[in-house]
């Protein structure tokens, strides 16, 4: 753009008028010519001009050098008339119509040369356009290959995907078979877990319970050691006594012997039976009757 209203060097050279005369132009009196750049050098004083060449193979000699008389006034230094007139109008339209015709084709040569010179800048930046494009080709082509490479394994994982894909409805099947063992496990979990609350209450009341037998059992223990405690002392005074005469109490003799023998017989026992019912109530009656 910037070089749009520059002028080149040799512009002005285009526009310049030959010196010489045109050889399609008709040769005719120096006065019909109107660029005096056209005339033909002024002959020395005193020589002729010499004659045209009859063609163009034979050589054309030069005149004698014969004096010249002196001019004379001529009549055709006079304003052409009638068909001269028209021929030297003919020529200076001719005339004209080269100057514009060389005029256009001059603007036009001009026109071009700014329209070559923008294209010849606009191919300096696509030369550099180039240049980089031509350094950014091999990095291009690495990440071609390297996206090539992805896309080869996106492709595997996608076939892998549709295989897996196809067993999805065992896959679903198991699932749910999985969810119906894990609804199970809860639930059975859920039953152990009330039951064993319930068991524990249960122990608890158990506990419980077996605290008091215990204790009953440790109450009836003492009551029992009581009454052996009270029926040997009553065996004990029993034995000592000559006669022992009870009308309400029988007993059998072996107790008897038992009772008043440190030492056990044969058949008797050694220790309390403890399911045995003492009656310590008769005893005493007995005791107290004797």
């Amino acid at each position: 753009m910037a070089g749009r209203n520059h002028l080149q060097p040799n512009a002005f050279k285009l526009r310049e008028v030959p010196l010489t005369r045109p050889r399609h132009l008709p040769g005719g009196h120096p006065a019909l010519i109107d660029d005096p750049r056209l005339l033909p050098p002024p002959l020395p004083f005193g020589r002729r001009p010499p004659p045209p060449c009859p063609s163009r193979t034979t050589h054309c000699r030069p005149p004698p050098s014969d004096p010249i008389p002196p001019p004379r006034q001529s009549t055709s230094l006079r304003p052409p008339r009638g068909p001269q007139a028209g021929e030297l109008r003919h020529l200076s339209a001719a005339a004209s119509d080269v100057a514009a015709e060389r005029d256009a084709q001059v603007r036009d040569v001009y026109e071009r040369s700014l329209k070559i010179e923008a294209e010849v800048r606009s191919i300096d930046s696509l030369s550099a356009d180039l240049a980089q494009v031509r350094a950014d080709i091999p990095k291009l082509t690495s990440d071609r290959q390297e996206l090539a490479a992805k896309l080869k394994a996106i492709d595997s994982d996608l076939v892998r995907a549709r295989s897996d894909l196809q067993q999805l409805p065992s896959i679903k099947a198991e699932i749910e078979t999985m969810h119906q063992e894990v609804q199970r496990g809860r639930a059975a979990i859920e039953y152990e877990k009330k039951a064993h609350a319930s068991n524990f209450k249960q122990g608890q009341a158990m506990e419980k319970n077996m605290f008091s037998m215990v204790r009953e059992i440790e109450k009836l223990r003492a009551e029992l050691a009581n009454a052996d405690k009270r029926a040997r002392a009553a065996a004990a005074a029993a034995s000592a006594a000559t006669s022992i005469n009870c009308g309400n109490c029988s007993y059998a003799p072996g107790d008897a012997a038992v009772y008043g023998n440190p030492e056990m017989g044969y058949g008797g026992r050694s220790y309390p039976d403890p399911y045995a019912v003492y009656k310590p109530r008769e005893v005493e009656s007995c005791l107290w009757q004797t």
